[in-house]
């Protein structure tokens, strides 16, 4: 299927769906399709979540791997198999 995309500057292109679908995303490479991949990079984001926020007290620092323990989770268990599953734009059945 082919598309328009607007770009930043203002033209019109077309866009391939088939090629964009085809390259994993970074996060949902096969190297993070074992759960305990996924777990313990979590987990240790999550430490140094409390790191920041219980010993440094360090609100910037914080927020930033608050939002990161936030993706991750996002990326990592609640729509990992989705995006693994996905190819050509639709979800296998």
């Amino acid at each position: 299927m082919i598309r328009l995309v607007s770009g930043l500057s203002g033209g019109i292109g077309v866009s391939e769906d088939n090629q964009e679908n085809k390259k994993p995303g970074l996060f949902t490479m096969g190297w993070f399709k074992p759960l305990y991949r996924r777990v313990i990079l979590i987990a240790i984001i999550a430490v140094w979540c409390g790191w920041e926020w219980l010993y440094n007290h360090d609100q910037f620092w914080g927020l930033i791997t608050a939002a990161a323990l936030a993706y991750g989770v996002w990326t990592f268990f609640i729509n990992f198999e989705n995006e693994l599953n996905k190819t050509d734009g639709k979800p296998k059945s």
